[in-house]
């Protein structure tokens, strides 16, 4: 069994569990992960219950993907009812950060791009902060964008803008710097 972290940040979400599945305790889990294997191959994960503040190991004894829905359907043992299994719902799934699966060097986990400046590859001006991602589709960064003010500084006046995470859109990313560069189509950052 892996080494259990100390602390938030050496644990990854990789699914939350939203419902009951039937009535022989399996759940449905909405991903976090791009990675199957989290769902499909049995073995150690760990369960952050709702007002806990430290996840609890439990074993995934089987799981399978729910075609449509974007959603996995799992087994954890000893989560034997219908009862058991909506006594976990809203609970995280987790690993710990030492266990995610190894990137080339041009992919990089959508998660760690929550807090990197957003700059506009065109001019160079830094314009907000990605502060969540969406998955839909093609995932959505939520960024605190600050827009040019003729009156004020030029950053004022924070909003939320989405942003389409596709290439087209966010050619860069540069997390050693901490950084993403963006070349918005017409209207994109308009209000």
């Amino acid at each position: 069994m892996a080494t259990v972290p100390t602390t938030t940040a050496d644990w990854v979400e990789i699914g939350r569990i939203v419902a009951p599945q039937g009535i022989k305790g399996e759940v449905r889990v909405y991903p976090s992960s791009d990675f199957p294997e989290r769902f499909l191959e049995p073995g150690d994960r760990w369960l952050k219950r709702p007002r806990s503040l430290t996840p609890e190991v439990v074993q995934l004894v089987r799981g399978r993907h729910v075609d449509g829905k974007g959603l996995y359907v799992v087994q954890l043992a000893g989560v034997d009812s219908r009862e058991e299994a909506e006594a976990l719902r809203d609970a995280v799934l987790m690993v710990p950060a030492g266990d995610r699966p190894r990137l080339d060097p041009d992919e990089f986990y959508v998660a760690d791009l929550v807090g990197l400046r957003v700059v506009v590859q065109a001019t160079g001006a830094e314009i907000g902060t990605v502060t969540d991602i969406f998955a839909a589709g093609n995932d959505l960064l939520e960024v605190t964008y600050y827009s040019p003010d003729a009156e004020n500084s030029p950053k004022s006046k924070p909003r939320t803008v989405l942003i389409p995470f596709v290439t087209a859109i966010v050619p860069v990313v540069n997390l050693a710097q901490g950084y993403l560069e963006i070349a918005p189509p017409a209207g994109l950052l308009d209000p």
